[in-house]
């Protein structure tokens, strides 16, 4: 496959990314960094050369190390936002995400809890709706309570 999505765009930079729902028990799986005080769906951005579906599948076993196929698509998203990465860090970032269901496993437990990502630890977290941290995309905490088998699309601004 070819290079991240991310593309330079005058002062700020454009992503295109994938998003895992991956649900058990009421709960959903998310990701937090060292670097951080928030979550974020398990994903990533997609490579040139491959659709969104395949780079979620791929996304999925990086990061859990277990295989699983696409149920559905979700949500699609569009956001504004300042980067907070050090490679990124203040930059205005525009991003195109894909939010896919997965077909869950029903003894589906991640290889691991924690995989490296560049030079920081992501760690792999269960939460519920109810919990109370800071997680992105904001509408899971909404969305996820009741899913609903249909295509949602949000815009979001944080600048």
């Amino acid at each position: 496959m070819g290079k991240d999505m991310t593309v330079p765009c005058d002062e700020g930079l454009i992503n295109v990314r994938v998003g895992a729902i991956i649900l058990k028990d009421g709960k959903f799986l998310m990701v937090g960094s060292d670097l951080n005080d928030y979550l974020y769906s398990v994903g990533g951005r997609l490579q040139f050369g491959e659709t969104s579906e395949e780079a979620v599948v791929r996304e999925v076993y990086e990061e859990t190390g277990v295989k699983m196929e696409v149920d559905r698509l979700g949500f699609v998203s569009e956001v504004y936002f300042y980067g907070d990465a050090p490679t990124n860090l203040g930059k205005t970032i525009y991003e195109v995400s894909f939010y896919y269901y997965m077909k869950v496993p029903e003894d589906f437990e991640p290889v691991s809890e924690d995989f490296q990502e560049g030079e920081s630890t992501e760690h792999l977290r269960w939460v519920t709706p109810d919990d109370e941290i800071r997680m992105f995309p904001t509408f899971f905490k909404d969305e996820l309570r009741h899913p609903e088998n249909a295509v949602k699309y949000f815009v979001r601004d944080d600048r």
